[in-house]
C-alpha cells in the first residue's frame, strides 16, 4: 500500500518536531525527561558521561581552592621572630609555607609564605637576613614583609624581584602590640601588606609537587629531632589522631597565639651549607651565611613515614627539587608544609 500525499506531510511534521525536540534537549539536557535523557546518552547526543573537571587547588598547598577559586594574587611572605621571648607567635599556622632559618646566636627565625590563606595577625615581624630572598625569589614576583635589615638585604630584596613592604617603607602597616616587650612586639596583616604592596600579580606556580598517595620507598617515623640549638630545639612528631605533624621545643609544645600547636602536613628538612658572613650582631655574633645552590641531604615527612633523598637547585633562578635517591620527584601530601634549613654540622634524629 502507497503512502499517500498527506500522510507524506504527516510523516515529515512528525519528523520535524522530533528532530526540533531533540535540538532543543541536546542544547538544553536539564530540561530533558529522564526516558528522553537516556536515549540520548545512547546516541552519544549529551554529555552525561564526561567527567567533572578537577576542582582548582592552590599552588603552595595542593589542596582545593576556596570557593572553587585560586585567588588571582602574588605570595606574600613575613618574617617572624623565634626567639623564646617572641612566643607564642601569631599567624604561623595560617600560613601555606613556612621557611625555618638560622640566624645569629644559634637562634631561628621564620618566614611565613601566604597565598591562598591570609592572616589577621603575624608576628612578632624581624629583620631579614642574606637568606630570605634567595629562598623567595622561587615564587616569582612577591611581597616581602619584614622589619627592617642591613644595607645588603635591602639591597638584595628588589633584586630577587621582590616587593619590598618592610616597616621603614610600609609603617602604616605595621602596629605595636603595648602587651608585649620591645622588640617583641610588632606585628602586622596579609591585608595590610597586600594593600601597602599594590601590586599587580597574579598567582605563582608551585613550588612543590603533591600527591595523595605516597609511591615512594619510605619508613615510618614518629618523631625527628633538629637540634639547631639550645634556643631551638626542635621536635615534631607525628599526631595520628590530627594527621599531622606536631612542633615542640624540647618538652613543650609549640604553640601560637590562641595556644594551638604549630601544625604541618609536610616537614621537609633541607641539609644545607652554613657559613659565617662578615655581617655582625649587636652582641659581637657573626650571620650566617646559607648556601642554597647546589645539592645536598634531604628528608620528606609525610604521612607518619620519612622518604630520605636529597635536594637540588642548579642556579638561584631554578626551584629547589626535592628527589629520592634515584632522582624521582617526592611528592608532598596536600596541606601546610614547613621546610628546615638545616646546617650540616646538626644531626637529624629520626625515631
Amino acid at each position: 500500500m502507497s503512502i499517500t500525499r498527506r500522510g507524506k506531510l504527516a510523516a515529515g511534521a512528525v519528523t520535524l518536531v522530533v528532530f526540533g525536540t531533540l535540538g532543543y534537549f541536546t542544547l538544553f539536557p536539564e530540561n530533558a525527561p529522564a526516558v528522553i535523557r537516556t536515549a540520548m546518552d545512547r546516541m552519544g547526543l549529551t554529555n552525561a558521561s564526561a567527567p567533572d573537571p578537577p576542582p582548582a587547588t592552590c599552588p603552595l598547598t595542593g589542596t582545593n581552592a576556596p570557593k572553587g577559586a585560586i585567588p588571582p594574587r602574588p605570595a606574600l611572605a613575613i618574617k617572624v621572630e623565634n626567639h623564646p621571648l617572641a612566643r607564642p607567635q601569631a599567624g604561623l599556622n595560617d600560613a601555606d609555607i613556612v621557611y625555618e632559618e638560622p640566624v645569629e646566636g644559634g637562634l631561628t627565625r621564620f618566614i611565613a609564605v601566604f597565598q591562598c590563606s591570609s592572616s589577621d595577625r603575624v608576628g612578632p615581624v624581624r629583620s631579614g637576613r642574606t637568606t630570605d630572598p634567595n629562598v623567595l625569589r622561587q615564587f616569582g614576583p612577591a611581597i616581602f614583609g619584614y622589619a627592617g635589615g642591613v644595607p645588603i638585604v635591602k639591597r638584595e630584596v628588589p633584586r630577587a624581584g621582590l616587593t619590598d613592604v618592610n616597616y621603614i617603607i610600609a609603617a602604616t602597616a605595621y602596629t605595636r602590640d603595648p602587651a608585649r616587650a620591645a622588640p617583641h612586639n610588632l606585628y602586622t596583616s596579609t591585608v595590610a601588606l597586600r594593600k601597602a604592596a599594590r601590586l599587580d600579580a597574579g598567582a605563582p606556580n608551585p613550588v612543590f609537587s603533591y600527591a595523595l598517595e605516597l609511591s615512594q620507598k619510605s619508613r615510618r617515623a614518629r618523631e625527628v629531632h633538629l637540634p639547631f640549638s639550645g634556643y631551638s630545639d626542635v621536635y615534631w612528631r607525628w599526631s595520628a589522631r590530627s594527621s599531622a605533624w606536631l612542633r615542640w621545643h624540647g618538652t613543650v609544645p609549640h604553640t601560637v597565639e590562641g595556644d594551638e600547636q604549630v601544625s604541618a602536613t609536610n616537614v621537609v628538612v633541607q641539609v644545607v651549607g652554613v657559613s659565617a658572613s662578615s655581617i655582625i650582631d649587636a652582641a659581637g655574633n657573626p650571620s650566617p651565611e646559607v648556601d642554597l645552590v647546589g645539592t645536598g641531604k634531604a628528608y620528606v615527612f609525610r604521612d607518619g613515614r620519612v622518604i630520605t633523598g636529597r635536594w637540588e637547585r642548579p642556579t638561584l633562578d631554578d626551584l629547589t627539587r626535592f628527589v629520592t635517591r634515584d632522582g624521582e620527584e617526592i611528592a608532598l601530601a596536600p596541606g601546610r608544609t614547613w621546610v628546615e634549613l638545616l646546617p650540616d654540622s646538626v644531626p637529624v634524629e629520626i625515631g
